[in-house]
């Protein structure tokens, strides 16, 4: 990105943690203020699953189908705020590390938000507190972490 132009792609990361919260209301503002468009993305991991959970595929697909359907309710109320240019990006795995290598090549973002940190630990909500501090170290892009 060249230094004289504003962010074109805010991604931002979410679940229903307050944190996540937080910095979706952020990433809305921003995206608003400065007609960027807005990616939003939630992971579904395979670690907050037991074993037999996790080898059911019919128990994998349905968690993945309420992601989806979770994060088509974050870009309504992101086109809702005003927000004109939303997309959205399930992947699975380990949240920081898909973020960093598949979510933001994939989403072209220039810009990361998240939440600092969080006291529930599922799917993003571990990541928006440990993992936090990988994807600042690792990320190819700028990084917000809204507290």
């Amino acid at each position: 990105m060249d230094k004289t132009e504003g962010f074109k792609r805010i991604l931002v990361g979410v679940d229903d943690s307050e944190d996540a919260q937080m910095g979706f209301r952020y990433a809305i503002r921003e995206a608003k203020k400065i007609d960027a468009t807005l990616i939003i993305t939630s992971i579904l991991e395979g670690n907050e699953m037991n074993v037999y959970q996790a080898l059911d595929k019919d128990h994998v697909r349905s968690e993945r189908t309420k992601l989806e359907e979770n994060i088509k309710a974050y870009q309504q109320r992101a086109k809702e705020a005003g927000v004109e240019k939303v997309e959205v990006i399930v992947e699975e795995g380990i949240a920081g590390a898909v973020i960093v290598k598949k979510v933001i090549p994939a989403s072209k973002a220039d810009l990361l938000v998240i939440g600092s940190n969080s006291n529930k630990k599922k799917g993003l909500k571990r990541l928006l507190g440990s993992q936090a501090e990988y994807i600042a170290k690792n990320s190819p892009i700028s990084v917000m972490i809204v507290r």
